[in-house]
């Protein structure tokens, strides 16, 4: 027996956003004839599965079936109905939401009884974002986040119009665009790669007044919703990375902030300090300590600031702690040191493999720090243990649990204990042992409570949360380093030294032995291996 041909009800069970529209057939004998319609879309498709998949991935699609969620609508059901049909819409005025849906317009919540006004889409890829508003739990989209950036869904939705693939856009279309607003004597800032951005640094943009966010330089569209959800200012653009020239050239920009992933970061920085912007790296701007010392040359020659994102350096406690410790020398000759990092939420496998890995992702931070408390660049010793409880990390050849342990020219020994995943709350601790007394920095929660063996953490506190300060004072400098009132406080001696020391971790680790840094302290020892 053969296979039986589906029919257009068939693919109508099937798919949920199709339905069958029936017409007659016109004057005459009775008849009708049926057509497989979108829903969402009206538009009426070709019985081809291929062709219906195309068109249910579209840009086009996933934004019609936004707006029905968005506004409340009643689609047809299965059982459509005929030609002269229409979706209700609940507005003060009588509104064809089919014409309304096919035009290349789309529709937004205007925040006033007045109910919802027309914006009309810009010709090109590049437009404006539009402001989001919370949507009833009833018509959101399912809001698990796609954490990669390589495999995006294909029915990723996002409040924009998208070009054609293979369609990209030109300063000559992106000319045409709504200008957006300026920054009434703000700083105009870019950031490129909204997938890697840090929730405390997008926060710490999204509410600094003295700045504002003209661009975002992100291909996967889908990382961008993900990354700010409804907090997109008005007026932010989205431009894909190879259209990045026309941000860097629009004058209201005065900064650039680099979140992209280590192998097209060294590139960004240079091309953004060329066209003349300031550039602030959340993470670092090269695993590799010759092509971070290019970046900062580049900086020198081009008059920009150049800022590192070690964010630990601007929390209040580290920075009372270092004024013991340095300044007025409270606790004498200091002995030892160790810090416990445990991060939460657990970081995503996409992110670790971007960064370089968890001694570049996270112990190059307290490694920063414990250079500035000891007032010593690089230590004689370094020893490293690892390992990886997460299947997954194998795949990245990398450990989620490291401990390091350091001997520096003073004699002070300082161990690192960090782990990439905490199963309750954020684990932050540090502690500095003199030969006068100890201080110690210890988990920070607003209850203020001190919790041993509960099962379930009192006052749960993310990473984010935790250096939430931090990051603000680290992104104000970075604004007042954009006027010329302060130098960046990391140089580049310092990011040197930093990177050459997790450099040594990670090999201690890889060979299972210690690393000698005494005799050759101006050479690296070796170059980060690259991450399959």
């Amino acid at each position: 027996m053969g296979r039986r041909r589906k029919t257009l009800h068939d693919y109508a069970a099937e798919f949920s956003e199709l339905s069958v529209r029936r017409e007659p057939a016109g004057p005459g004998p009775a008849g009708a004839v049926e057509t497989l319609l979108c829903t969402p879309c009206q538009l009426p498709l070709r019985v081809r599965r291929d062709r219906i998949l195309e068109h249910l991935s579209s840009g086009r699609h996933c934004r019609n079936r936004r707006l029905l969620r968005q506004l409340g609508l009643r689609a047809p059901g299965l059982r459509s109905a005929g030609p002269d049909s229409s979706l209700s819409l609940s507005l003060p005025l009588p509104l064809d939401v089919p014409s309304v849906l096919s035009h290349p317009s789309f529709l937004v919540p205007t925040g006033s009884s007045a109910g919802y006004s027309m914006v009309p889409s810009p010709p090109s890829y590049h437009k404006l974002l539009v402001p989001h508003h919370p949507i009833p739990a009833t018509h959101r989209d399912n809001p698990t986040p796609s954490t990669s950036a390589s495999h995006p869904s294909p029915l990723a939705t996002f409040h924009t119009r998208i070009a054609p693939l293979g369609q990209s856009g030109s300063a000559r279309d992106a000319s045409n665009s709504p200008t957006p607003p300026s920054c009434h004597g703000g700083s105009g800032l870019v950031l490129f790669g909204a997938g890697l951005v840090s929730t405390a640094l997008l926060q710490s943009l999204l509410e600094e007044t003295g700045c504002c966010l003209l661009y975002v330089v992100e291909d996967q569209l889908e990382e961008v919703e993900r990354a700010f959800g409804a907090k997109v200012p008005a007026g932010t653009r989205v431009l894909r990375q190879q259209d990045a020239t026309i941000a860097l050239s629009d004058p209201r920009v005065s900064g650039a902030i680099i979140c992209s992933p280590l192998d097209k970061a060294p590139e960004m920085v240079r091309d953004a300090l060329r066209a003349g912007k300031g550039v602030f790296c959340e993470g670092l701007p090269s695993l590799d300590r010759q092509t971070a010392e290019t970046c900062f040359d580049e900086a020198d020659r081009c008059g920009r600031p150049l800022v590192c994102g070690f964010y630990k350096r601007f929390d209040p406690a580290l920075q009372f702690l270092y004024k013991k410790v340095r300044d007025s020398r409270a606790l004498g000759r200091i002995h030892r040191i160790s810090t416990i990092s445990s991060l939460y939420p657990a970081a995503s496998l996409g992110l670790l493999k971007a960064s370089g890995g968890i001694f570049y992702n996270a112990a190059v931070h307290d490694i920063d720090i414990i250079s500035l408390l000891l007032g010593e660049s690089v230590p004689d010793t370094i020893f490293s243990l690892g390992h990886a409880f997460c299947a997954d990390m194998g795949c990245l050849r990398d450990v989620d649990t490291v401990t390091i342990s350091m001997k520096f020219p003073s004699g002070a020994i300082v161990t690192l204990d960090i782990s990439q995943h905490c199963t309750r709350s954020c684990d932050q601790r540090l502690e500095v042992h003199g030969s006068q007394g100890t201080l110690r920095v210890d988990n920070q929660n607003p209850l203020g409570i001190t919790e041993h063996g509960t099962s379930v953490s009192i006052c749960p506190q993310t990473q984010a949360e935790r250096y939430r300060d931090a990051y603000r004072e680290l992104f104000r400098h970075f604004l007042r380093t954009l006027k010329g009132q302060e130098p960046p406080v990391v140089t580049k001696e310092q990011l040197l030294w930093t990177i050459q020391v997790a450099a040594a971790a990670e090999q201690s680790w890889r060979n299972r032995s210690a690393v000698d840094l005494h005799s050759g302290a101006t050479d690296p020892p070796g170059v980060k291996a690259e991450l399959v």
